[in-house]
């Protein structure tokens, strides 16, 4: 007695054929698009990957939207594929210091003779101050970004063994 799987295995061996033509950097690069774009929402909603709103300002104009000031730490969000991996993140210097967050970090004046900042209705002038600055995570994968991704890669995997 024996058993012919002809049918099913041709099928299997197209299927397998379909996955290794798959364009991996075009599934990373949408990938990456997708963790940009949820990466620039937080900044609107001044929120973590986990959903927890960032600490508030202890001092200043409690209402002025945070880690907007100048939007350079927002707009220098990029992303970038290649066929292994998606990224989405900045490489400037103090984005670690607010992603993170930062004990005891001195603060020189360097550009002009002293600092010079409110707290409450005093205005306070210094040549160095010390500060504890929180954490207010901007970069990393939330739920609802492993769903996207989840979507993103059935979408590819099922076009590839149709």
């Amino acid at each position: 007695m024996s058993v012919r799987l002809d049918a099913e295995i041709k099928r299997l061996s197209k299927t397998l054929k379909n996955l290794e033509n798959v364009n991996f950097k075009g599934i990373n690069k949408n990938i990456a698009v997708g963790l940009k774009n949820s990466t620039l929402e937080r900044f609107k909603k001044e929120q973590s990957p986990d959903n927890k709103k960032w600490e508030k300002r202890k001092y200043g104009n409690s209402r002025k939207k945070l880690l907007k000031n100048t939007a350079i730490l927002r707009n220098s969000i990029k992303a970038s594929a290649d066929s292994k991996m998606a990224t989405a993140g900045t490489n400037l210097e103090y984005a670690a210091t607010h992603q993170f967050g930062a004990k005891n970090r001195r603060i020189k004046a360097t550009h002009c003779k002293l600092l010079k900042f409110k707290i409450g209705n005093r205005w306070i002038s210094t040549k160095e101050v010390t500060i504890n600055i929180p954490a207010r995570p901007f970069l990393g994968i939330s739920e609802e970004d492993k769903e996207e991704i989840k979507d993103v890669l059935e979408h590819y995997i099922e076009r590839a063994i149709k």
